[in-house]
Formats: structure tokens, C-alpha cells, sequence
């Protein structure tokens, strides 16, 4: 079953629940079939490495965790306001994501 999700990649988000609530970020990665989202620098979780070849070294690192779609709302790239999205056909009946703010395509 395919799942939509209202976000997509390169999108900017605003986060609106957990410990990063109010951050601002980039999408960097969407999984409709989980419904989630990854988002450049939010809920940055510690991942630990192991050596692969001889020589190389392990430890852990920073990595960004996923993020359910429903805690990220898009912010319109005209009002700079986290908004939801409303959609509208234009003269060629193609399918735009439109602010409900500021009427602005996005």
C-alpha cells in the first residue's frame, strides 16, 4: 500500500513535537512506507562503528535519526511561516502545493 506523505525531499520543515521542537531543517530523506522523514541536523542520535578492515578505525559518530511525517509540519519559502498545505490545479491542470497562509505556490 502506498502511503503519501506531505513532505518531500529538499522541502524545509519546522518540528513541532519532542526534543528539537521549533527547529528549523531540510528534508533529507523520506520513507512513505514508515511514514517518516530524516531531517538535516534534527534528532541527532549517537551510532556506534565497528572497524570493517584492518587499519580502520571504529567509534561512534553523530548520524540524524528518522522523524515521524506528522511531527514536521513545511514552511512556505514566501512568508517564512510554518504553514499547512492546500493544493490548486494550474492552467495546464497540473497538481501545486500552496501555502494556506499566504496563497503562494511552493
Amino acid at each position: 500500500m502506498n502511503r503519501k506523505i506531505h513532505v518531500r525531499s529538499g522541502d524545509t520543515v519546522t518540528v513541532l513535537s519532542g526534543k528539537d521542537a521549533g527547529k528549523k531543517g531540510k528534508v533529507v530523506a523520506v520513507s512513505p512506507k514508515e511514514g517518516k522523514v530524516i531531517v538535516e541536523k534534527i534528532n541527532l542520535v549517537s551510532k556506534h562503528i565497528k572497524p570493517k578492515k584492518a587499519g580502520q578505525q571504529g567509534g561512534i559518530i553523530k548520524a540524524e535519526g528518522a522523524l515521524y511525517s506528522s511531527k514536521v509540519q513545511l514552511v512556505c519559502s514566501k512568508c517564512g511561516k510554518s504553514t499547512r498545505i492546500a493544493h490548486r490545479f494550474d492552467d495546464k491542470q497540473k497538481k501545486q502545493r500552496v501555502c494556506k497562509k499566504c496563497d503562494a505556490v511552493i
